[in-house]
């Protein structure tokens, strides 16, 4: 038997004492707190549908969702055109989407929200204007760093736009100056590269090697306060370039998703994930009967623990969740396909950019409810819309 000294046991036991605090207060390392961590669920599905996409990845701490999921939406199109699919650079689409923020920030006098998010239609939008880049060719890590942190990036070129658009006249060169400060957080990025050797730029190994056409696909949202099947700009922070929306009803939302993913097309989604039903832990997204509020406490520690009746929403819940900010832009992720549980109830495979510690290595099952209670956008190619869908909106 090992014999400790008398101030060896006291080290231990101070050890001890400050591990156990510390857990109890922060948690372990890497591993998200949540409440219910310990209730073993029950769920059992069976995939009815599971389109090609590339592995899930990790953001890190960037809160650049949008490019992740647009990216993986792109990937995936490479897979249904017969393509061999490469991980396009989430950070290079992120960096140019943060420069076209950044223009219309100052064309408006400092009149538009700054930040990190942006909507999927971005990722169209900036490989349409300078193409795309290779994760091999920039990654947008820089210096030591092993994973996105743009916790001093962000407030940094958000007081650089702050001082400047005080300034009169405007200075001419400040896109220099905020392309330097970029450079300092992200690095370089190269004019040329090479991939799988051949020498490209941004515009011709987006259009040669990835190959989509931006104009060939179409954003979908569902407000009641705009004509249905007309096309109108969706007023959220996250859609700074304002862009427009084709205006669909509530129940065409999980209609063109279910047709879309049939016709082997997957869809990009923009949600809300604040909800009491949203548990990444769980890798279970679903809309309760009850709130939490009005849940016992055994009713909240039992909530992901087997499938559970869903609240019907309709149209006016939906809208008024929109207007009271209930339901907000939070994210964005990538469905690629459908399964059932083991009581027959649809889910969509959602695929995240959370890394894979959760039960369903980094994918989530999200039921179709919750999908029309709390989506804010849809982003697919024109042909896996319904015919019927089409002819409305006049594609």
């Amino acid at each position: 038997m090992i014999r400790m000294k008398k101030k060896q046991w006291i080290f231990v036991l101070v050890l001890v004492l400050v591990l156990t605090m510390l857990f109890y207060r922060y948690g372990l390392p890497f591993i998200h707190r949540n409440k219910y961590a310990k209730v073993k669920t029950q769920y059992e599905f069976t995939e009815i549908i599971n389109l090609g996409c590339t592995s899930v990845k990790q953001q890190g701490a960037s809160n650049t969702c949008w490019s992740y999921t647009g990216n993986s939406f792109l990937e995936s199109e490479m897979i249904r055109m017969g393509k061999k699919p490469v991980e396009i650079s989430q950070i290079y689409t992120a960096r140019q989407a943060y420069l076209g923020r950044a223009q219309n920030f100052v064309r408006l006098h400092g009149g538009l929200s700054m930040g990190e998010g942006g909507q999927i239609h971005d990722v169209l939008n900036v490989f349409r204007k300078y193409g795309a880049l290779p994760q091999s060719a920039y990654s947008g890590l820089y210096g030591n760093n092993t994973y996105n942190d743009f916790k001093k990036m962000t407030p940094m070129l958000n007081s650089l736009l702050k001082v400047l658009v005080k300034t009169k006249p405007l200075r001419s060169n400040w896109e220099e100056s905020y392309q330097a400060a970029l450079d300092a957080h992200l690095g370089k990025v190269p004019e040329t590269f090479d991939y799988e050797g051949k020498k490209y730029t941004a515009r011709n190994f987006a259009d040669q090697v990835i190959g989509i056409r931006p104009d060939d696909y179409v954003a979908l949202a569902s407000v009641t306060d705009q004509p249905f099947y007309e096309p109108f700009v969706l007023l959220i922070p996250d859609n700074w370039s304002f862009d427009s929306f084709y205006n669909v009803p509530m129940e065409q939302l999980t209609n063109t998703i279910d047709t879309a993913l049939q016709r082997g097309f997957t869809v990009a989604w923009t949600t809300d994930v604040s909800e009491n039903g949203f548990s990444w832990q769980h890798g279970l997204a679903y809309v309760p009967q009850k709130s939490e509020d009005e849940m016992s406490k055994e009713e909240i520690n039992t909530m992901f623990v087997k499938p559970m009746p869903e609240r019907k929403i309709t149209a006016a819940e939906r809208q008024a969740a929109f207007e009271n900010w209930q339901t907000t832009d939070d994210h964005a992720m990538h469905i690629v396909g459908l399964a059932n549980d083991q009581y027959g109830r649809p889910y969509y495979i959602v695929k995240n950019s959370w890394g894979k510690a959760n039960p369903y290595k980094g994918y989530m099952y999200v039921t179709k409810e919750f999908v029309r209670f709390k989506t804010i956008s849809l982003l697919l190619h024109k042909d896996a819309l319904e015919a019927k869908i089409k002819t409305k909106i006049t594609l």
